[in-house]
C-alpha cells in the first residue's frame, strides 16, 4: 500500500551538512524535502505548514527555543525533530516539555537516527490524515441538512435550534414520537461541534436492565461484582471530551437518577467497586418520546435532574406535521436503497405522492422507510405506484383516499381536511405544516369547501 507523501522542511545554516542531509531524505520519493539556511527564510515559508521539520539547535539569528516556539504557534499539527552539536540532557528535556518530538546529536549515527525517527513520526502523521479524512467525511454526512432531509417550516426552526446547540456545549434534550430522527440529530449536532474529533457515544437507556446500567455507564473494577473478570471502562469515560447521547432518558431508574446527576454536577465519578474519583469532561445530549414533566408530576423523574438536563430543548415535529417533507424523504430513500441495493432508478407517480400525503405515519421516518424500501422491492418497473404502498397502521391511525379519479382541487381540498382533522383543526399549525397561506383555509371553510369537525363517513 503507497503512503502519502510526507513534507519535510530542513533547517540548517551549515550549507554543506543541510546539502547532506537533503540528499539522504531526498533519496526516499515519497519525501518531499526542503531546505533553508536562516530561521528568518524559514518562517516565511512556514504558513504552508510542512508535515516535519529538523531544526539545527544553534542558528546564527535565533535559538532553538525561541524557534520550536514559534513553530508549535504557527504550525501546532507539525513534528519537529532538534538536530543539535551538542548531548545536552537538561536541554533536551526542557524542548520535549516544549513540543519537541525528537532530539538528535550530530555524530557519525545521525542520518541513521533521523530515518528511523522520521518513519516513526511518518506512521503517526499517516494515521492522523487517515483519521481527519474520516472525520470530515463524517462531518459531511451529518451536515443539517444532508443528515436530516426537510424544508418544512417545522424542520427550518430544528435546524435553526441545532445550529444553536452546536456552536456551544449546551445539554441538549431532544423530544418527540418515535421514529422522528431523534438520533440523527443528536449526531449532527456532535459532528459539527468542537467535539467532533472526540467520541460520540450513544446508550439506549431502555435496552439495558436495570441492574447492569450503573456499570455500563461509569464502570467497574475488577471483582466489583459477580461476573466482573476485569476492569471496565464505562460509557461516560469512553465519551471524555466528546458527547455521551443518553436516548429515552424517561425510561432510567429513579436511583440511578441520583448518581447521574451527582456526575453532572461534579465532572467526576467512581467506577463500580472503586473510590478512585474520575475527572470526566462530557457534553450530554438526551432524548425521550415521553414527557418528563408529566413524569415529574408523577414522581417518576427527579426534578432537579430534569431542570439539569434541559438545556436546549429541541421538539422534533412528527412527519404528519411536515407537509411535503413527506415527498423528499421518500425519494431520499428511494435513491438510498436502488443503490445499495443495484436496482434501476425508481419514482413515485402521482397517485402514490397523493396517498403518502395523506397518510399519518403513526411509525414517522422510521415506517416511511420501511414502506418505502418494501415499494421498491416489489416494484419491477421504474414507476411505484399506490398499489406498491402498504401502509402497516392504515386500520386505525392512517388514512388513505380513493384519489385516482380525483382533480387536483379536489385533492388539495381532501388534504388540508386530513391535517385540519389530525390537528385538533389548528389553522394556523397547518398552514406552516402545508406552506399555505391562513388565509386560504379559511377561504375554503367560508366556502364550505373544508369542515371544522370530523365528517366519518366521508374521510374513513
Amino acid at each position: 500500500m503507497k503512503q502519502n507523501p510526507i513534507s519535510i522542511y530542513i533547517v540548517e545554516d551549515d550549507p554543506v551538512y543541510g546539502a547532506v542531509l537533503s540528499h539522504f531524505l531526498s533519496l526516499n520519493p515519497d519525501f518531499q524535502v526542503k531546505k533553508f539556511t536562516t530561521a528568518k527564510e524559514f518562517l516565511s515559508a512556514l504558513s504552508v505548514k510542512p508535515d516535519i521539520v529538523t531544526l539545527d539547535y544553534s542558528l546564527p539569528d535565533v535559538n532553538g527555543d525561541q524557534l520550536l516556539s514559534q513553530v508549535k504557534s504557527i504550525a501546532p499539527a507539525t513534528k519537529v525533530i532538534i538536530i543539535s552539536g551538542q548531548e545536552n540532557i537538561k536541554i533536551a528535556i526542557e524542548l520535549f516539555k516544549k513540543g519537541a518530538d525528537d532530539y538528535i546529536v550530530k555524530d557519525n549515527d545521525t542520518q541513521e537516527r533521523l530515518w528511523m525517527s522520521i518513519r516513526n513520526l511518518r506512521e503517526n502523521i499517516s494515521l492522523k490524515k487517515e483519521i481527519d479524512s474520516l472525520q470530515q467525511e463524517v462531518q459531511k454526512k451529518y451536515n443539517f441538512q444532508k443528515a436530516i432531509t426537510g424544508n418544512s417550516p417545522a424542520m427550518k426552526q430544528v435546524f435553526n435550534m441545532m445550529e444553536k446547540a452546536a456552536s456551544t456545549n449546551i445539554t441538549v434534550s431532544i423530544t418527540g414520537e418515535t421514529g422522528t430522527g431523534k438520533d440523527l440529530v443528536a449526531k449532527a449536532i456532535h459532528f459539527n461541534s468542537e467535539r467532533k474529533k472526540f467520541p460520540f457515544v450513544p446508550v439506549n437507556v431502555a435496552a439495558i436492565p436495570r441492574e447492569l446500567l450503573e456499570s455500563e455507564l461509569f464502570g467497574h473494577e475488577k471483582g466489583a461484582f459477580t461476573g466482573a473478570a476485569g476492569r471496565r471502562i464505562g460509557k461516560f469515560e469512553e465519551a471524555n471530551k466528546g458527547t455521551l447521547f443518553l436516548d429515552e432518558i424517561g425510561e432510567m431508574d429513579i436511583n440511578m437518577q441520583a448518581k447521574i446527576l451527582r456526575v453532572l454536577q461534579e465532572q467526576e465519578l467512581s467506577r463500580v467497586g472503586s473510590n478512585e474519583l474520575i475527572k470526566i469532561n462530557v457534553r450530554i445530549i438526551v432524548a425521550t418520546h415521553r414527557n418528563l414533566q408529566d413524569l415529574v408530576r408523577k414522581g417518576k423523574f427527579r426534578e432537579d435532574l430534569y431542570y439539569r438536563l434541559l438545556g436546549m430543548p429541541i421538539q422534533l415535529p412528527a412527519l404528519r406535521e411536515r407537509g411535503n417533507d413527506v415527498i423528499l424523504i421518500a425519494n431520499h430513500f428511494i435513491e438510498s436503497f436502488c443503490r445499495e441495493n443495484l436496482l434501476q432508478r425508481k419514482v413515485l407517480d402521482v397517485e402514490a405522492k397523493k396517498n403518502l400525503m395523506l397518510y399519518s405515519f403513526p411509525g414517522n421516518i422510521r415506517e416511511l422507510k420501511s414502506v418505502i424500501e418494501l415499494a421498491c422491492v416489489m416494484c419491477n418497473d421504474e414507476e411505484i405506484t399506490s398499489e406498491h404502498l402498504q401502509f402497516h397502521g392504515q386500520g386505525n391511525n392512517g388514512f388513505r383516499a380513493n384519489s385516482e379519479t380525483l382533480t387536483l382541487k379536489q385533492f388539495t381540498t381532501q388534504l388540508i381536511q386530513h391535517y385540519l382533522d389530525i390537528n385538533e383543526y389548528d389553522v394556523l399549525k397547518v398552514a406552516g405544516i402545508l406552506d399555505i397561506g391562513k388565509s386560504t383555509i379559511y377561504r375554503m371553510i367560508n366556502n364550505d369547501e373544508l369542515k371544522l369537525y370530523k365528517n366519518a363517513s366521508e374521510y374513513i
